[in-house]
């Protein structure tokens, strides 16, 4: 059964414009975008290649910049942030992952899970390895803290991912098509996993152009050419919760 908790507003985008200057003439990416997410929500965004999900994804994280509009992320507001800032902000406050999955070929699965630490100088230097290999376990995968990203399978090093991702105990995690390159079995443990996280009090964001997993989202938008196709929806109600699927 679905719970419900009053739950405060955590992304809010206002009007947001993106962009792109081509050999052809500028491309809008995204047109005059508004989306208010509240925390403890497991929220997709749905759409084609080329529909605008990705880059809405990249503006929201301050991997990319806005032409216009205002971001704010709990507090911050993100579109004011200078260059320098983001890196260090987007690495405390926001865990990201990837599609494939974007592990150092190099370092071990813990080094890997260590880094966004290192990076950010959370935890004391002592304590980082001993934090990996605790969220490793805690995702099935502790016996491969030692091996290289190579000799894991698909859904390990997507585990392995969604690990470091939660390495610096980010309140939102953003996932970017973290699915499309995992068999449906595999598939569904990862899904189930973000249910697991959101249950534990994370927000989940996802980009997807799966349509199957909708039973997981307590919302779901869809995108098109840059805009979304159920703009009613994007308000979220202030009575809208945590909305849990076991």
């Amino acid at each position: 059964m679905p719970i419900q908790t009053i739950a405060r507003q955590l992304i809010v985008l206002k009007d947001i414009c993106k962009k792109y200057e081509t050999a052809s003439g500028a491309f809008t990416a995204l047109k005059k975008i508004s989306l208010e997410i509240r925390e403890g929500e497991f929220v997709a965004i749905i759409g084609k290649s080329g529909s605008g999900k990705s880059t809405l994804m990249n503006v929201m994280t301050g991997i990319d910049h806005i032409n216009s509009g205002e971001i704010f992320i709990g507090a911050t507001p993100v579109h004011t942030l200078k260059q320098s800032e983001l890196a260090t902000w987007r690495g405390k406050n926001i865990g990201i992952i990837f599609q494939f999955f974007q592990l150092l070929p190099t370092l071990t699965i813990a080094e890997n899970v260590m880094l966004p630490m290192d990076f950010c100088h959370t935890y004391l230097p002592r304590e980082r390895r001993l934090r990996a290999i605790a969220l490793l376990e805690k995702l099935g995968i502790g016996e491969q803290a030692d091996k290289l990203p190579s000799s894991l399978s698909g859904g390990q090093q997507q585990r392995a991912a969604i690990a470091r991702a939660l390495a610096n105990d980010p309140q939102i995690l953003v996932a970017d098509e973290p699915t499309g390159n995992l068999d449906t079995e595999t598939a569904n443990s990862i899904m189930q996993l973000f249910a697991q996280l959101v249950v534990e009090g994370k927000t989940v964001l996802m980009v997807t152009h799966e349509r199957d997993y909708s039973h997981y989202f307590s919302r779901s938008f869809t995108m098109a050419d840059g805009e979304f196709l159920n703009p009613a929806d994007l308000i979220s109600d202030t009575n809208c919760g945590r909305q849990y699927v076991a």
